[in-house]
């Protein structure tokens, strides 16, 4: 049973890597229960201090990659219809992966933008263009978190298991 949640642990942490680019994928969350899943075998010794707090920064990091590319489209002189138009894009831009997780935004904010004000087309650029930036930081974040947890995972399992 202890291989098997090993094993399953694993995939997790992997399937987090991958969703913490693919959006349809909750990457952090998967990493989570990957640890999860470590923790439930007899050889590791639960850490609930481990647990607590990758499980805060799972769901900060899960906040704020719905927040940080709205902010984007703020801090690049987005009013309040590119910010909707951002997270408009991103919901539809899920139906046409992976090209669509990128685009979607970046279209959102713009047309948001164009319905605000259609006469400023450079503003609703600059706009789309803080939207993308936002997604690209988000998608750091949410990658720098996910490969932490993988090789925290790693060394918690070899130390245990080996």
């Amino acid at each position: 049973m202890d291989t098997l949640l090993l094993i399953v642990g694993l995939i997790l942490m992997i399937l987090g890597l991958i969703g913490s680019f693919l959006p349809v994928l909750p990457g952090p969350t998967l990493s989570w229960f990957g640890f999860v899943c470590l923790y439930f075998t007899k050889t590791v010794e639960a850490n609930y201090w481990v647990l607590g707090i990758t499980f805060l920064i799972t769901i900060f990091i899960t906040i704020a990659d719905y927040i940080i590319p709205a902010k984007g489209t703020k801090k690049f002189g987005g009013t309040k219809y590119g910010v909707w138009g951002t997270n408009i894009g991103l919901l539809v831009g899920l139906f046409f992966p992976p090209i669509g997780f990128v685009v979607g935004p970046f279209v959102g904010a713009f047309v948001g933008e164009m319905l605000y004000n259609s006469k400023d087309t450079n503003g609703a650029l600059k706009a789309a263009l803080g939207s993308f930036i936002g997604f690209l930081v988000s998608t750091f974040i949410k990658f720098v978190v996910c490969f932490s947890f993988l090789i925290l995972y790693i060394y918690i399992a070899l130390k245990n298991f080996v």
